[in-house]
């Protein structure tokens, strides 16, 4: 695998991620003390070529909290026991993440409430003030 397919307009070449290797906490016996398996990708979207600059700016705002002041988006996996089943789950964490911000949200159209809505909600208003108007004592005048 040479890209990572998002969409059409979301292709990015697998040369553009840095990995680092590390130990893996958790159980797997006296195997986990020697082997490093858990995957962690590191890629700079802030001077990535292959990300549109939208999609750039929705990732940035929407995964704030992952991505360092150098302008890296981190992401780890230690979920497995074997080293390339945590790259691939990076590489599908990382897929979904662009495929959330790859297409533009809506705009909301205002819109105005219509002439009966509008009647409905002042006869409504009326009798609800008739209906509490009529438990007050009379008045004495």
């Amino acid at each position: 695998m040479d890209t990572l397919n998002v969409s059409r307009r979301v292709r990015i070449p697998v040369a553009e991620f840095n990995w680092t290797y590390s130990r893996s906490g958790g159980p797997g016996g006296q195997n986990v003390n020697k082997v490093n398996s858990r995957a962690t990708l590191r890629w700079n979207v802030v001077q990535s070529p292959s990300l549109p600059a939208d999609v750039r700016e929705r990732l940035i705002t929407r995964q704030r909290r992952r991505i360092s002041k150098e302008g890296d988006l981190l992401i780890h996996s230690d979920r497995y026991r074997d080293q390339a089943k945590n790259v691939e789950d990076c590489l599908e964490r990382l897929r979904l993440m662009l495929a959330e911000v790859a297409v533009a949200p809506k705009t909301r159209v205002p819109t105005k409430p219509t002439h009966g809505s509008q009647r409905r909600r002042l006869v409504e208003k009326k009798e609800r003030s008739e209906t509490k108007s009529r438990r007050r004592p009379p008045s004495v005048d």
